[in-house]
């Protein structure tokens, strides 16, 4: 079998594998590779020693049996029989939904999520988004600090478990998206700056230094993260990508390294012949980031939208801290901005970062599904203090307005598990760091962080608790019990209504058409012959629909339709979804 490794500051490296050790050769086709041959198989364990270094794991590592820090093994992705012929599902059209496969059942394996895939095919998503999986030290963890990115997490089941989820997904019609983060490693068990330059400090993250994107070395760095994507739409049958905050994804040269992976992606898709797509998680607001290549964009296919999020939630529950600000001024208007507009901040002025922000979508260039609307992700929940849903904030009623909001909006839907029965569980922030010293940094850490903001350093769960991550793990019980059940049936009914009327789906962001009254708190807007109208006070409401007839296609409460003078009465905290005819 031929290994090879990128190392190119090395006089000399070796490679140990099976417990024999041989001297690997300089590639004089590619400077700075070294490659070399020995007996392995699947499963075979290996790794490389730098001018006699410890021997560390392959960079490109598709196995970490024990760990980040232990030697890699051998992955022959030929050997898996799958089962099912898949031409792919798109994301024009899609409604996902967010999965931590460490807390979506008490087992927190990717063979126990596949087992409860019935339920999302019930509830009527399109793509089931699977958060971090590659390998990072302990067992339970968020992700985003995981290190060997071509790996998968071994207490989740490892390369086999997550072909076997992706095969069951797809045989009961689900896409699947993965969370990968380009734009830092975690700090433990990252061995990656002992083989070359992968790290510059030229630039700086909110992590440490930045992934090297331009400086020397860089075209190999671009390459080892484009080569990782691929390979989980490859090897994995994965659909598409979420890519984990790319305004950290430092970049100055001519080509942004989005472009590069856009272009490698929609070439890998056309090689495949199945869609395949890469959505952003960017707090730019830059259009450019989702505007075609062909139209001197950038070329990713979607970006999570959080003007939509802070506009619905402050909305929702009247918060006006930290980035909420801009928002809670006049929510109603923010979210009738971000309805029609899609970014609330497009070149206007933004207090919590005390300059202007954002530029303005060209509403008959960008499709409004390329942006991704959402009430809940794990981000919005996790970095609350207790990790508090938005059921847990608001009432029942009120929790029905923004699934009804998130599912009629212009945007592609996304629901971060358990929000579709209003989970009574939190969703807080964990960790099972084995390094001692960055546990308790960790942990001392959040805990100052959130007493800054007025929360005693006592009621921040500790994140390296076992009983933080159990507490977050979602009680399949509650789904078949009131109140949940009730919420479940309505998430089910919106998500029906989306793939039965055509109006809801259609791409044109300038079409939709918004009034509201902040004082009395509703907000109404059509889609071509759709009417949606949401009470968020406690009063019942008079909504001005037009004379035109229409028909109630879904109610949290039950209500006539409008009058002929066209007036819906709305009760209060309640949603309803007409159809004018």
């Amino acid at each position: 079998m031929q290994f090879e490794v990128w190392a190119p500051q090395a006089g000399r490296v070796t490679l140990q594998c099976e417990g024999a050790t041989r001297a690997l050769e300089r590639d004089p086709e590619r400077p700075g590779w070294w490659c070399g041959e020995a007996e392995a198989r699947d499963g075979s364990r290996y790794g490389f020693a730098v001018d006699g270094g410890p021997v560390l794991p392959d960079p490109r590592s598709r196995r970490q049996p024990d760990g980040p820090d232990g030697l890699s093994a051998v992955v022959d992705h030929g050997r898996y029989p799958w089962r099912v012929h898949w031409s792919g599902r798109p994301l024009p059209g899609g409604v996902l939904y967010e999965l931590h496969v460490g807390t979506y059942t008490p087992e927190g394996t990717l063979d126990a999520a596949a087992q409860r895939l019935d339920h999302l095919v019930r509830l009527g998503v399109t793509h089931v988004e699977l958060m971090p999986l590659c390998p990072f030290p302990g067992r339970h963890g968020w992700g985003y600090e995981g290190v060997s990115p071509w790996a998968v997490h071994e207490p989740y089941g490892g390369p086999e478990a997550l072909k076997r989820f992706v095969d069951r997904a797809h045989e009961l019609g689900l896409g699947v998206v993965l969370d990968v983060v380009h734009n830092h490693l975690g700090p433990s068990g990252n061995h990656l700056p002992a083989f070359g330059p992968y790290f510059t400090d030229t630039h700086h993250t909110p992590w440490g230094v930045a992934v090297n994107l331009d400086a020397p070395g860089s075209d190999e760095v671009r390459a080892y993260l484009v080569d990782s994507a691929l390979a989980w739409l490859r090897d994995y049958r994965i659909d598409g990508l979420r890519l984990d905050a790319v305004h950290a994804l430092v970049d100055t040269r001519a080509c942004h390294f989005l472009e590069q992976l856009s272009a490698a992606v929609d070439g890998l898709a056309a090689d495949l012949e199945r869609p395949l797509f890469l959505i952003a998680e960017s707090d730019l607001n830059d259009p450019r980031i989702i505007t075609p290549r062909a139209e001197g964009g950038l070329g990713v296919h979607a970006q999570w939208n959080d003007d939509f999020h802070h506009a619905l939630h402050t909305a929702l529950t009247g918060e006006s801290q930290g980035y909420y600000a801009d928002f809670a001024r006049d929510p109603l208007a923010a979210l009738a901005k971000t309805l029609t507009r899609g970014y609330f901040h497009d070149g206007t002025y933004s207090s919590f970062r005390g300059r202007s922000h954002g530029r303005a979508l060209d509403r008959g260039r960008v499709a409004a599904h390329r942006l991704m609307g959402y009430g809940q992700t794990h981000d919005q929940v996790g970095n609350r203090a207790q990790g508090d849903r938005l059921a847990s904030l608001v009432s029942p009623g009120l929790a029905a307005c923004a699934a009804t909001l998130t599912l009629t909006a212009p945007f592609t839907p996304m629901l971060f598990m358990g929000e579709e029965w209003a989970a009574g569980t939190p969703w807080q922030f964990f960790t099972d760091h084995t390094d001692p010293e960055l546990a308790e940094a960790v942990r001392t850490g959040r805990r100052r962080e959130f007493a800054a903001h007025g929360w005693r350093e006592e009621d921040v769960p500790d994140p390296q608790d076992p009983a933080t991550r159990e507490r977050s793990c979602l009680d399949w019980s509650e789904p078949a019990r009131e109140p949940h059940a009730r919420v479940l049936d309505w998430y089910r009914r919106l998500i029906a209504l989306r793939a039965e009327q055509p109006d809801l789906t259609d791409p044109d962001l300038a079409d939709t058409r918004v009034a509201y009254d902040a004082t009395a708190r509703w907000l109404a807007f059509r889609r071509g012959d759709i009417r949606v109208a949401v009470n968020l006070g406690t009063e019942p409401a008079a909504i001005p629909l037009g004379t035109r007839p229409a028909r109630v296609l879904a109610a949290w409460e039950p209500v006539e339709g409008p009058g002929t003078n066209g007036i819906l009465r709305v009760p209060g905290e309640s949603s309803v979804v007409l159809v004018q005819e």
